[in-house]
């Protein structure tokens, strides 16, 4: 049995990596910033300000885990998600720990057709900055990590796209744009693969997203037939002409990754399909 400790223990996806290593029988700590999370019986929670290098290497040291997995951001903060995964990635180095770090599509500008691993970041914003700030930061530090960029992270109805769909819905203003185009990943099936590349020597920048790209709008489409809402009342918009800034089409290729890997990473078509009752 190993220790893993997870950064961002109370978000989506650290949440549910939380809850799969424990399923695996691993020891399990979780961190939390501003809000206890509702983690399973047997995790051993910790309040931890990531912008404080040295309270996470003194956590990092009490709790002597054998692989750390990073999944603690803050789309508003460059301290948080830049700094924080820095003072992560040292305080692993140090401890011998194995250090899974979550970054982002949020790294490139959607210039190109596509993204492989060995494609350099060129971000558009300041929170695909933070985020390639960070790679750069850990990549330095902490050579054996992992990189692991990810893509909109759906599953179990937890999601802010999932809450979104069910808000346009019933009627909040707002729309899903049809030029803005990610490729969704599971949240169950992303924390598996993260856990899995822990597990492994296996270093560097990781591609970790579902196969199918799809449109802000086709994936809220998607989400409303599984939960028996009416696609017809999700609102269509263009980022281009009124969203936020930003890059519209980012499609991470992931075939080095997948072909090294056991776990699948399911597609939004796949792992959303409405199941007959």
């Amino acid at each position: 049995m190993s220790t893993v400790l997870v950064l961002g223990a109370g978000g989506h996806l650290g949440g549910e990596v939380v809850r799969l290593a424990l399923a695996a029988g691993h020891r399990v700590a979780g961190t939390w910033a501003t809000r206890t999370p509702h983690a399973p019986p047997g995790t051993a929670l910790h309040r931890l300000d990531l912008r404080e290098r040295r309270a996470v290497a003194d956590l990092v040291r009490r709790v002597r885990p054998d692989a750390v997995v990073n999944a603690a951001y803050r789309q508003d903060d460059w301290p948080v998600t830049a700094d924080g995964a820095a003072h992560a990635a040292l305080a692993a180095a140090a401890a011998g720990a194995r250090l899974v770090h979550v970054s982002s599509d949020a790294v490139f500008s959607g210039a190109a057709p596509s993204y492989p691993e060995t494609a350099h970041p060129d971000p558009r914003t300041p929170y695909g900055a933070a985020k390639a700030a960070a790679e750069t930061a850990v990549a330095a530090v902490h050579p054996n990590a992992v990189i692991a960029r990810t893509s909109l992270i759906i599953g179990g109805g937890a999601s802010a796209h999932e809450r979104r769909v069910h808000a346009l819905a019933a009627g909040a203003p707002g729309a899903l744009f049809t030029d803005d185009v990610r490729c969704p990943v599971h949240a169950g099936d992303l924390a598996r693969a993260l856990l899995e590349l822990a597990a492994t020597d296996r270093s560097g920048v990781h591609h970790l997203a579902g196969p199918h790209a799809l449109s802000r709008h086709e994936l809220g489409v998607l989400i409303a037939r599984r939960d028996g809402l009416d696609p017809g009342l999700l609102p269509r918009g263009r980022r281009a002409e009124s969203g936020p800034p930003g890059p519209l089409e980012v499609r991470l290729d992931c075939t080095a990754t997948r072909a090294a890997l056991d776990t699948e990473l399911r597609g939004a078509r796949a792992f959303l399909a409405r199941t007959p009752r």
